[in-house]
């Protein structure tokens, strides 16, 4: 595994303590964020292990709090704790094992050193990602903000993308300023149980459709490319698995049964609830208050670091098991892949989404894939991410043909074919650039500080901004020859504002000088007949 998750396995002390005597426990040191692992040696053999013994480790941070952290089986008589905190000082520990008979794995103890943060990579120096306190937007445990810009890599842990095209595309999304990765881990969408495109280098993740008989060499396999993301500072947002019917018309959770995806779900939160990561529960999951319900408190109540939860809303993320505010902590919402209808009805959601309370950040989490079945190209996605960011969204995942099914030449990934775009093809479309480019711009400003002000513009643009001191509007794309303008309203007048266009498929800049001593201005025609970006900053008149 990566720097970003130092291992240290201690047969030694492990097996030393339970074969010669209760010695002093062992001492071991980390970094502040850095996970560390700690291995657990059973005395005696134990049947169905992954299903029939749950291992606990408690640690008492030096801030007076208390994680009990569950670990994992990792085949053998072997279990492993994965653990990591902010807190610098010393953190003890001790095991809680339901085998209370096994002095390997029970009433063993130890402690951690965690050291202050060394590393520059931000998910380690600033820390995982949380809700900010207004409830709008997300930052880092140290409060900086946190702009999300994710990409959809729903089948990414399968065999299709190999290690090193796992690297590339990571290396690519960062280099254009992507964030966080939406990537799925447990049923995959529009495949049947355990169908064999889910496999990685070490086969299926299970081998019974209970969810009983697990392959640890899958999960093995997996913790390589969760660590891949976190090395390039790129949140694993990790879906538990898809949740619409499958084959034979039945849910993925009523194939399984809840106990099922209960064990699925603890096990991924020991292997990755310590790392810097975000759970979606499940992708299109919808019961009213049945079993995805139970679940996601399920998850709340297992789940020690308290890992922002959401879940992949097929509509209104409100309207079912997102209902209560104490199951979830954001709302992700996404309609579909049809052009500018879906990106409208994306908006319409979006702002239900926000109006509800107690309030939570919402975002898009799937709409318009660029290029999906030879569609929704980068004008789309622009329009997508302009529109929901100044409509108050708290970041905007994007996604394109080839990359979230994860197709290969020879393999397109899904049934029936929607187009045979491979991942490295659409690596390359435009629109993730632009959107990197988007990222950039907000990121200059006091983005986390805006709000929406639709009443600031008129002609169909859509505004946000900081009354008196900044405005971003966004001018949708009109006819072609359409050259025109807009209206401001609602500005100091005591203030100046520089302004300029920002070009969102370019990232050109023009400046338009600067405005002052007026209410109201009409802006200039816009350089092009495209989309537009105005940004206007104020600062006090003489």
């Amino acid at each position: 595994m990566t720097h970003c998750i130092r291992t240290f396995i201690v047969w030694c002390v492990t097996l030393a303590l339970a074969s010669v005597s209760r010695a002093a426990p062992p001492v071991l040191e980390t970094a502040a964020n850095e996970v560390i692992e700690i291995g657990f040696t059973a005395k005696s053999p134990h049947a169905d292990a992954f299903a029939s013994v749950e291992l606990y480790v408690v640690f008492d941070a030096p801030d007076g709090h208390a994680y009990r952290v569950p670990a994992f089986w990792s085949g053998g008589d072997l279990w492993k704790v994965r653990y990591a905190s902010p807190a610098v000082g010393i953190h003890r520990y001790r095991t809680e094992c339901t085998a209370k008979d096994d002095a390997g794995l029970h009433a063993a103890s130890g402690s951690v050193v965690v050291t202050p943060a060394k590393s520059a990579n931000r998910l380690i120096l600033h820390g995982p990602v949380r809700v900010a306190a207004d409830r709008r937007h997300f930052e880092h445990a140290d409060g900086t903000p946190f702009l999300w810009l994710g990409d959809t890599w729903w089948k990414g842990l399968c065999k299709r993308i190999d290690a090193q095209g796992f690297r590339e595309l990571c290396a690519d999304r960062a280099a254009k300023g992507f964030n966080v990765v939406q990537i799925v881990c447990g049923p995959y969408p529009d495949e049947a149980m355990l169908e064999p495109r889910w496999a990685n280098e070490a086969g299926l993740p299970y081998t019974t459709l209970d969810f009983r008989a697990v392959n640890t060499a899958y999960f093995d396999a997996a913790d390589t490319r969760i660590s891949t993301l976190i090395a390039h500072s790129i949140v694993p947002a990790i879906v538990g698995g898809w949740g619409r019917p499958q084959a034979g018309g039945q849910s993925t959770i009523n194939q399984v049964g809840l106990d099922g995806f209960k064990r699925h779900w603890r096990h991924l939160i020991a292997r990755y609830g310590a790392s810097p990561v975000v759970w979606i529960l499940g992708g299109e999951a919808s019961d009213g208050n049945g079993p995805w319900s139970e679940l996601a408190e399920y998850v709340r109540a297992t789940d020690p670091f308290r890992r922002p939860l959401t879940y992949h809303s097929p509509g209104d993320p409100r309207a079912s098991i997102a209902r209560g505010n104490d199951r979830f902590d954001f709302d992700m919402v996404g309609i579909g892949h049809d052009g500018l209808n879906t990106a409208n009805e994306t908006l319409r959601l979006l702002r239900a989404s926000l109006a509800h309370t107690p309030k939570r950040p919402a975002l898009c989490g799937e709409a318009c894939y660029e290029r999906h079945m030879q569609t929704n190209f980068e004008d789309i996605q622009r329009h997508l991410f302009w529109t929901l960011m100044l409509a108050g969204a708290a970041g905007h995942t994007y996604g394109a043909a080839g990359i979230w099914q994860a197709s290969v030449e020879g393999d397109p990934g899904i049934t029936p074919i929607y187009d045979y775009t491979t991942w490295r093809e659409g690596m390359a479309f435009p629109g993730s650039a632009q959107l990197g480019l988007a990222k950039r711009l907000l990121e200059e400003l006091p983005w986390h500080r805006m709000e929406p002000h639709p009443e600031w513009v008129d002609g169909g643009a859509i505004a946000a901004g900081i009354r008196g001191a900044l405005l971003v509007a966004y001018r949708p794309k009109r006819g072609i020859y359409d050259w025109g303008g807009f209206s401001v309203a609602e500005l100091d007048p005591k203030a100046r504002y520089t302004a300029f266009w920002f070009d969102p498929a370019s990232g050109r800049r023009f400046d338009l000088g600067e405005v002052t001593g007026a209410e109201s201005w009409s802006t200039p025609a816009v350089p092009s007949p495209q989309d537009w970006v105005l940004v206007m900053r104020a600062g006090r008149a003489n």
